[in-house]
């Protein structure tokens, strides 16, 4: 991991020291308040939850220092994604999508979009690179995408929508901002699921949206008060937990996926591997160039639907999840979902178990 992104880890970890009083916990404290006590509104830090609370506002002070831009935080994933086509959308614009990336996106934008008059264009993320992007407003990428871990060049992408006049608004779920900080190479918004490895523990639910535009920023941040889409006090501060580990997590993730994709690629019964990290990958130039390391999320395919579930279920240590990024391994047949690949195509998550045990335990179930 780059030296920057290691002093981003650690600021995080003292991000609220500065802060504190004698007598002060350590631990962020959950502050379960709705309503604020008001005499009068002038001067108020806080004055109703929807608007804002301290505990939401800890964690985007955390998001911040890893984006290196202002943080608006969401009850989920899918409600950062929303907010930032809301944002940044409306009627007659044209939006281009990944048609191999996160299919609630596709879902969303064709059943909600839509018919709100919004123009919709899917195309394969390898096609982005080529692509004529005249006439879009957002141009919507997700890098390394889900499930198929094609990658986009962002710098270069980015300055061509933006020569078409067109927004760039990146999903950058997969890697984080401690291995990938698109805002820093173009994109003009950034959406994530902190649900996955940021929080890390598969017990909550969260998002967010970053930018460094401020306009841009306060029509995300009017959309979240406006619409309700506010993230809990709770949830909020299992997030801020979870960060505090991110960096540590991900360097134990990350190794063993290295490991275990060479390890994958050879043997017989695994055909189509992807993994950016492996030196033959398609995407393996442009992710050394933008990335700080090459993630935790492998792509490959068993001969078909039968041998896949069956490895799935005979391999003690991977949990059969359709999220990823947490502690645990975790692996499923991306078919089921209807995504657009083979019926034995498995996308695992690698996580932190040692790493022999582990590969020990795939290999078994890949020899059964």
């Amino acid at each position: 991991m780059m030296d920057s992104m290691k002093t981003r880890a650690a600021d995080l970890l003292h991000h609220r020291s500065a802060g504190l009083k004698k007598g002060d916990p350590i631990s962020l404290p959950i502050v379960p308040a709705a309503t604020f006590h008001l005499p009068e509104v002038a001067g108020a830090s806080h004055f109703y939850g929807r608007n804002g609370m301290t505990t939401w506002e800890a964690v985007e002070e955390q998001l911040s220092l890893l984006e290196d831009a202002p943080c608006v935080s969401f009850p989920s994933g899918m409600a950062a994604i929303s907010a930032a086509l809301m944002a940044t959308l409306k009627v007659g614009a044209r939006l281009i999508i990944p048609a191999d990336g996160y299919y609630v996106t596709r879902v969303l934008s064709q059943g909600f979009l839509v018919p709100f008059g919004v123009e919709v264009v899917e195309i394969a993320t390898s096609d982005y690179a080529a692509y004529d992007f005249s006439g879009a407003a957002v141009v919507y990428l997700e890098t390394p995408s889900n499930p198929g871990l094609d990658v986009v060049d962002i710098t270069a992408v980015s300055a061509r929508a933006h020569a078409a006049g067109a927004l760039v608004v990146v999903d950058n779920t997969t890697m984080t901002p401690l291995l990938q900080r698109p805002l820093g190479l173009g994109a003009d918004l950034v959406v994530a699921a902190d649900t996955k490895a940021p929080a890390g523990h598969s017990d909550v639910l969260f998002g967010h949206v970053a930018g460094r535009d401020a306009g841009l920023m306060a029509r995300v941040r009017d959309w979240r008060r406006l619409s309700g889409a506010v993230p809990g006090p709770f949830e909020a501060w299992q997030v801020h937990r979870g960060i505090e580990t991110l960096e540590l997590r991900l360097e134990r993730m990350c190794a063993s996926a290295g490991v275990i994709a060479e390890r994958l690629a050879a043997h017989k019964a695994v055909a189509n591997l992807r993994y950016p990290g492996l030196a033959g990958d398609p995407s393996y130039a442009v992710s050394k160039a933008q990335m700080a390391g090459f993630g935790f999320l492998i792509g490959f395919e068993l001969a078909d639907e039968a041998r896949a579930e069956q490895f799935l279920s005979e391999c003690p240590y991977i949990v059969q999840s359709t999220s990823f990024g947490g502690t645990h391994t975790s692996g499923e047949r991306r078919a089921r979902w209807g995504d657009k690949v083979a019926p034995g195509f498995i996308r695992l998550s690698v996580g932190i178990e040692p790493l022999e045990p582990l590969w020990q335990a795939m290999e078994a179930a890949l020899n059964a």
